[in-house]
Parts: structure tokens; C-alpha cells; sequence
């Protein structure tokens, strides 16, 4: 019994201690860290957090030197962290969270350069590395940026980049710095009493309004801007001619008391101005206002006369040298003209168009005759392609040296005497080489006991291969036109007068080569309607009369979607023509037979293909984009001709375009160019 007792109170002090080491152990996870280190290895510090931490640290190489903190309170796991941090921050380093959990340390000054995340809001607000993306409504990124990078840390870990397009500020840093940064922004961006307010104008013209208006306040400058606010605005809609101002309240209320006391009637029925044109001709729209102007007089056909009682007279003139329109006329006249060369004069969409023009030819002939001749019986012979023996026997005869017989006359003691002389006459050979230079081919013969044969064999092969590429570019319904090629004089007539004295041909030139004329208009969307004009001609031969000129050509209108490739057309044929001259019954005569004829055998076979791709240009970024890639594609063209070497010329180097460079380089300065030589000097 006493066993039990006491067993039962040794219970009860074990549970006891248990419950009290348990509390213990509570306290200790809600506080379990008290940070002491003297004049201890950074490296050292940063290895026992990470081990208490549970956390895999990477440290830079340049991370060195020894701290010494100490802290009297214990703290938790995040107030740990956060300790850790802050002693990091306090000897100019710093650390990047990267997505897998793995923490590095690094140099304050290189961590902005890090993956540091991007966050929204204050999730953080310690001694962490972040970047925080602000969009600001009322105030320019422009203005703001410069204070902000003054109360940055831009030497360590801060940076301020404002991106005016959209209006954002990019802020990184510390999270606390961050997010102090972020509430100056949202105290500063704050729309004050900036109201808009319209004012219908009655005689005056809206536009011109706005653009005196715009001169005042350039030439007033930030002086007229109250209490350092946004200098006040104003835009013209010239649909209802009225002037919308934004501003403070004091900014606005001056604007539209000038423009009420500007806004008056004029003296006299006339108005005059002058317009300037960005991108149409002048020329080219007088005689559209002059229309408008008519049709709108014409409207008003009942009132032909104005409340003055004088006739609404309206002059349009242009002025090519300055690319200006001089517009007279009474101010509702005036605002219905402005408006119509408003939406005239536009930056007109280009197109560009590229062709390929592609033809392949195959030509075969064999031409094989035999022809026979004998001094009793005549001759056989062949003209289709072949030399004539008739023809070959004269020339061989005059080609032959003869023996002449000539008598020299002389006088002797009064009597005359004739003395026969014999002498060599040498051969003509001018028939002869006539006759060989036309030769084609095998030609051999023989001749024995006044028989003669003559055999001649011949094979041609013609194969080409034309690839032409010509593109160009112009304007929404402007023509272009292309050629490559050369000018071939034609004779069109010829004149001699009595006698045939002055005699003189005219001589037309014509063009010979790739033709391209192309009209593009775009159309709704992205389709470009092409009106083409497509020619391929080349010389074929001449003739008795001029020359023969091989012409291909196709004239169409078709609809195309914006780089899109269409084939025009194409012509594809094959010809074999056989030719047999031969003597009658003689020439039916199986394998004899071959001796008593010619035989003259030719195939032609071409393919040509036409194809047309448009491309529609829009605005000068792509026009630069496609001339960048056409001048670099023939750059590398002169650059691998250029690395092959000139042959029989090792020391001299090809020509060669330069890099292409979007930006205009600029001579240096005087200052730079003394700077630049004293740098040589040294």
C-alpha cells in the first residue's frame, strides 16, 4: 500500500517536470534565437544563420570582413531573418530570394542587377531586395524621377527608371525604402482641381484658336504656371469648333476669358490663311477645295448673297515652293475647307512589290546529211542546215593554185617578137572561208576517181535558266515603273532624195529587258488591289529586213492579301519539229538509204512562271526594317566576294558597303576632338 503511494507520487513529479519542460520548450519555439557574435568572420555569421534557419545561403566571393553584433532579447524565427538582414544592410550587403528558396548574398551595389522579384504591394517591409512597378495618373514620370533618385540609395542597392510612354515608375531597393518611395508617390500623384471646360466658339476657328493660344504659353514658359502646377491645356474639336481647357481654376478662368474676347465677329467678310501641308501637294487639292467650295455655294443656291449683302467669294491658291495652301474666305467657308484638307492631308499607306519572274528553256537539235557528187553525173545536194557540195566544189576549185601561160612582146633590130611566158596564179580562198566559216559541227568529205561525198554531223544542246527579282515600292495609288534591260535601235524608214543623194534612215529605240509597272490600291483591310503591266523580252536574231525580239507579256488586275504571293501567269510548251530531205526511191532504200539523205531533228521545251507578292507599308519603322534587310542582304553579298579575293589581284580588296547604322553619328565636338588628340599624344 505504501509501494502504491508512493509510486503515485513519483507520478505526479514526473508530470510536473514534464509539463514545466514543455512550457519551456513553448517559449523557446516563440523565442528561440539570441544572436551574439564578436569580431566574427562574415562568412562565419552567415553560415550559423543559415544552419539555425534551415536555409541554403550562396555567398559571393567579394562578401568578406567580420561584424559584431549582439542582441539582449530572444527573438523568432522571422525576427531572426529580419536581424539578419538588417546587419547585412548595415555593412552594404544584401540579399536575393530566388524562386527555388535558395538565398544569395551579394554586394548592395550589384543586387539591383539581380532576379530580384516583383511584387505589388507591402508584402514585404524589411531589409529584402525587391522591385515595385507604380503607374502614376496625374503627374509626368519625367518630373518626378530626378527627386525620386535623390532619396534612393542609387549607389547600393537602389534604382529609380521612370518610362514615359506608359507613364510608370520601376523602384528597387530595399522593401522599407521601396515602399517609403511609394507613399511620396501616392502623396504627390494626386489630380488637384484640374476640371475640363468646353467653350463652343461662333466666329472664330477652333484651330486657329489653339495655335495662338499654344504660342502664348511657349512664350510665357513655366512663369505662367501658378504654384508650380501643370501648365493648362488646350485642344481644339474642329466637328463642333469648340476649344476644350483643362487647368487649375485660375489658369482656366484666364484662358477662357481670352478666348471670349478673341472669339469676335470680323469687320470685313474676308478671311485669309495660310495652310501648310505635311504630306499632300498643294496643287493636287486646289481643285478639290475649289469643288467643295462650288458644291457648298451651290447648297446655298436661295441665300446667294451674305447678311453684308456681298457675294460669297472664295479664292484657293497654292504655293508649290513652300508646299502651302492661301485660302481666302469668310469663316464658315474657312472651317468647312480646313476640315476637308485635314482628312486629305494624311501620311498615305506604301506598298511594296516584288516580282519573280522565273524561265527555264531546253533546246535539242541533230543535224546529219551525206551528200555525193561526180564530175560526169552531177551532184546531190542537201540545204537544210547542211553545206552544199555544189557550193564546197567552187570553193575548192578557186582555192586551187593554177599555171598561166602569158606572152611578154618585145622589139628587136625593128622586128617584133612574142616570147610565151609560163606563171604561177595562186588560189582564191575568199569563196572557201566564207563557205567554212558557216560551218557547224563535223564536216569531212573525200574525193577519188571524180567522186566526191561530203558528210556532215552536228548536236546542239541549249539550256537557260533566268531568275529576275525586281521589286519596288510607292505610294496608295500612285504608278511605278521598272525596267532592266537596254535600248535597241529600230530602223523605222528610210529616205534618199535624186540621185541618191542625202540619203538618211530614222531610227526609233526600243526597250528590251524585265518590265514591271504596277498601280496598288489598298482596300479595306489588308488587301491590296494591283493593277500589273508584266514584260519579259530578250534579242532573238536579225533578219533581212531588222531584228527579231522575243516578247512575253501580261497585263491583269487582281486582289491580293497583304504578303500574300500570287502567279500571274505562265507558259509552258514543248515543241519537236523532224526535217528529212531526200532522194526520191533512192532515199526509201533500208540503211543505203541513209547515204542519199539529210535528216535535221530539234526539241524545244520552256517553262515561264510569273509571281507577284505585295507588302503593305504603314509607317517608317517597317519601311526601315525591310531596307535594313534588303542593304545587309547585298552587304553579305560584296562581304563573300570580298573573302574569295580578287583573282590575279592578292593585294587589293573588294568593295564593300558599310554596317548599316540606324543612328546618325555625329562629328566631335572641338572640345572632344583636343581631348581625343591628347589622348594620341600620350
Amino acid at each position: 500500500m505504501m509501494f502504491n503511494r508512493r509510486t503515485r507520487g513519483i507520478n505526479k513529479v514526473v508530470i510536473a517536470i514534464s509539463a514545466a519542460f514543455l512550457a519551456m520548450s513553448t517559449m523557446l519555439a516563440a523565442a528561440d534565437y539570441s544572436p551574439n557574435f564578436k569580431n566574427t568572420e562574415i562568412s562565419e555569421f552567415i553560415n550559423i544563420v543559415g544552419k539555425n534557419l534551415q536555409k541554403t545561403i550562396i555567398v559571393d566571393p567579394n562578401v568578406r570582413g567580420k561584424i559584431t553584433v549582439r542582441s539582449y532579447d530572444l527573438l523568432t524565427e522571422e525576427q531572426y531573418y529580419q536581424f539578419f538582414l538588417n546587419v547585412l544592410q548595415v555593412y552594404d550587403f544584401a540579399v536575393v530570394e530566388m524562386p527555388s528558396g535558395i538565398i544569395k548574398v551579394v554586394r548592395a551595389k550589384d543586387a539591383k542587377t539581380s532576379n530580384i522579384p516583383v511584387v505589388e504591394g507591402e508584402a514585404f517591409n524589411g531589409d529584402e531586395i525587391i522591385t515595385r512597378v507604380v503607374p502614376l495618373y496625374n503627374v509626368p514620370v519625367r518630373e518626378l524621377a530626378p527627386i525620386l533618385r535623390q532619396l534612393s540609395d542609387s549607389a547600393g542597392a537602389g534604382s529609380v527608371v521612370g518610362h514615359d510612354a506608359s507613364n510608370v515608375m520601376m523602384l528597387t531597393g530595399r522593401a522599407a525604402a521601396v515602399n517609403r518611395l511609394v507613399e511620396i508617390i501616392e502623396r504627390v500623384d494626386r489630380a488637384g482641381d484640374e476640371e475640363v471646360e468646353i467653350v463652343k466658339l461662333k466666329f472664330a476657328s477652333a484651330s486657329e484658336m489653339v495655335r495662338i493660344i499654344d504660342s502664348i504659353n511657349k512664350s510665357q514658359g513655366a512663369a505662367g504656371n501658378a504654384g508650380g502646377k501643370s501648365a493648362p491645356r488646350v485642344v481644339a474639336d474642329d466637328r463642333t469648333n469648340s476649344i476644350m481647357v483643362s487647368g487649375d481654376t485660375k489658369a482656366r478662368a484666364r484662358l477662357i476669358n481670352l478666348i471670349e474676347r478673341m472669339d469676335q465677329e470680323l469687320e470685313t467678310s474676308g478671311n485669309t490663311r495660310v495652310i501648310f501641308l505635311n504630306y499632300s501637294k498643294a496643287a493636287d487639292l486646289v481643285k478639290v477645295l475649289q469643288g467643295v467650295s462650288a458644291s457648298i455655294q451651290a447648297e446655298e443656291q436661295g441665300a446667294a448673297k451674305s447678311k453684308s449683302g456681298k457675294n460669297r467669294e472664295v479664292s484657293i491658291d497654292s504655293h508649290e515652293d513652300s508646299n502651302a495652301l492661301v485660302i481666302t474666305a469668310e469663316p464658315d467657308m474657312m472651317r468647312s475647307l480646313e476640315t476637308v484638307i485635314r482628312q486629305l492631308d494624311i501620311r498615305r499607306a506604301q506598298v511594296q512589290v516584288e516580282a519573280i519572274i522565273v524561265e527555264i528553256f531546253e533546246g535539242d537539235g541533230t543535224t546529219l546529211g551525206v551528200q555525193l557528187g561526180s564530175e560526169k553525173y552531177g551532184v546531190q545536194q542537201f540545204t537544210n542546215g547542211v553545206v552544199g557540195i555544189g557550193s564546197l566544189a567552187v570553193g575548192v576549185n578557186q582555192a586551187r593554185d593554177r599555171t598561166i601561160v602569158d606572152t611578154i612582146t618585145t622589139t628587136s633590130n625593128g622586128d617584133t617578137v612574142v616570147v610565151p611566158t609560163e606563171k604561177t596564179q595562186l588560189g582564191d580562198f575568199t569563196s572557201l572561208a566564207s563557205l567554212l566559216g558557216g560551218v557547224n559541227g563535223l564536216l569531212t568529205g573525200v574525193v577519188k576517181g571524180g567522186w566526191a561525198a561530203v558528210v556532215q554531223a552536228v548536236s546542239t544542246d541549249t539550256n537557260s535558266n533566268v531568275l529576275a527579282t525586281p521589286h519596288l515600292t510607292t505610294l496608295d495609288n500612285e504608278e511605278a515603273f521598272f525596267i532592266v534591260g537596254q535600248e535597241v535601235p529600230i530602223i523605222t524608214g528610210s529616205t534618199t532624195g535624186s540621185g541618191n543623194s542625202n540619203p538618211f534612215q530614222s531610227v526609233d529605240r526600243k526597250e528590251v529587258g524585265i518590265k514591271l509597272k504596277v498601280t496598288p490600291q489598298i482596300n479595306e483591310g489588308d488587301a491590296v488591289q494591283l493593277t500589273i503591266e508584266q514584260e519579259v523580252s530578250s534579242l532573238s536574231g536579225a533578219t533581212s529586213v531588222d531584228v527579231l525580239i522575243n516578247k512575253r507579256e501580261i497585263k491583269t488586275t487582281v486582289i491580293v492579301d497583304d504578303g500574300g504571293t500570287i502567279v500571274l501567269g505562265g507558259l509552258i510548251d514543248e515543241d519537236v519539229q523532224e526535217s528529212v530531205s531526200k532522194v526520191p526511191l533512192l532515199g526509201d532504200i533500208p540503211f543505203i538509204g541513209n547515204l542519199f539523205k539529210s535528216t535535221t531533228t530539234s526539241k524545244r521545251k520552256r517553262n515561264l512562271m510569273v509571281f507577284i507578292r505585295p507588302t503593305i507599308v504603314r509607317d517608317g519603322f517597317t519601311m526601315n526594317e525591310i531596307s535594313k534587310r534588303k542593304y545587309n542582304y547585298i552587304r553579305a553579298e560584296q562581304l563573300k566576294r570580298q573573302s574569295e579575293g580578287i583573282p590575279l589581284m592578292p593585294f587589293q580588296e573588294g568593295p564593300a558597303l558599310p554596317e548599316w547604322d540606324d543612328t546618325l553619328v555625329l562629328p566631335p565636338s572641338f572640345e572632344e576632338y583636343i581631348e581625343t588628340k591628347g589622348e594620341d599624344k600620350d
